[in-house]
């Protein structure tokens, strides 16, 4: 076996059953992505290999869990062509660029543009919403007081008595935020353990719902009063719900191609290492990661992040980002060989 750019880490029931049966599509009742905006790049390679040729042939149900980035990688493959919708992402996502100290009102308004690059035609939305198999289920996050400035100073200041309010206790961040759940079909039962209100996604809230997931406080504008939805200021699900380790109601594995080999819960929780899921979280879950060995052979001996943007120039960072989109298929290849070793959390 060649050295393999996949880690494929599984919690103890999934560890078991992999070993067992090996990695199934019929085995998987869910599926996971994070927020990590650029970070995703080097996930593409394996949502077009899993979406467009492991789930493919798919009849029963399956569920899909993003937030931000992830459920802006979701509503991408639950198109009727899931790797010319991903592939269109992946380029209007990695050919962004900003003028200099961009504002909020431009870096809003470019990022809807990219939404309209993947869903080019009412169509495209159709598509998702009537999904007979990939359930789709992504998360903003509604502040709770609705804001009376939306100047830097007073955002700052918001953030960080949730940001004061999540050291202290991650349950009071529902006192700053409510867990919204758009889907394309009725699960009641998945995140019944966990506070959350659900939504039906439809035509005239889609692309509002999605912009809203992905819109990072003090960096974007909270998208007001998405159409039929309560009334109020939504914005990016990652403050809650950051890498998802949420006890989630299913039968079957979880299966989560995920940037790191660990879960942070919430956005905030960032800073604070001792705020990382436990084991017990991880139990049917099955974490699809890049080695080590692989991100330090990237340019730069990174995966993209957000602060690309600032310490990079364009045409730097154009490069770079291209180079890893291309290069993230191999580890799509090694997961469809087999040459990687399982790993039990």
């Amino acid at each position: 076996m060649t050295q393999s750019t996949l880690r494929v880490l599984a919690g103890a029931t999934a560890f078991e059953h992999v070993q067992q049966y090996g990695l199934r599509q019929q085995d998987i009742d869910l599926v996971l992505g994070a927020s990590g905006g650029p970070k995703w790049f080097c996930l593409f390679g394996l949502d077009q290999y899993l979406f467009g040729e492991f789930f493919k042939d798919r009849t029963s149900a399956l569920s899909l869990v993003g937030s931000s980035a992830g459920a802006w990688r979701f509503a991408c493959v639950t198109q009727q062509n899931p790797a010319a919708a991903t592939e269109r992402f992946a380029k209007a996502y990695s050919s962004l660029c900003f003028p200099a100290n961009a504002s909020i009102d431009e870096i809003t308004a470019t990022s809807a543009s990219v939404l309209d690059q993947v869903f080019p035609s009412d169509d495209a939305i159709v598509q998702v919403l009537n999904n007979p198999v990939l359930q789709l289920n992504f998360i903003a996050a509604r502040e709770v007081k609705v804001r009376k400035s939306e100047r830097k100073a007073a955002q700052l200041r918001r953030l960080m008595l949730a940001a004061g309010a999540n050291l202290l206790k991650p349950a009071l961040l529902q006192k700053f935020y409510k867990r919204v759940v758009m889907q394309n079909h009725s699960n009641p039962t998945l995140l019944q353990r966990v506070p959350h209100e659900a939504y039906p996604l439809t035509l005239d809230n889609f692309k509002a719902s999605l912009l809203a997931s992905g819109s990072i406080p003090m960096v974007m504008h909270p998208v007001k009063d998405p159409a039929g939805l309560p009334a109020g200021l939504y914005m990016d699900g990652g403050l809650l719900d950051y890498h998802l380790p949420l006890p989630y109601q299913q039968e079957g594995l979880i299966l989560y191609p995920h940037f790191y080999p660990y879960l942070i819960p919430g956005w905030f929780d960032k800073s604070l290492p001792w705020r990382r899921a436990k084991a017990a979280q991880m139990d049917k879950m099955i974490l699809l990661c890049p080695s080590s060995s692989w991100v330090k052979s990237l340019p730069y001996g990174k995966i993209p992040d957000r602060k690309d943007f600032d310490k990079l120039k364009d045409t730097q960072r154009l490069r770079y980002w291209a180079t890893v989109l291309e290069r993230s298929k191999e580890l799509a290849d090694d997961l469809k060989s087999g040459n990687y070793l399982l790993e039990k959390i």
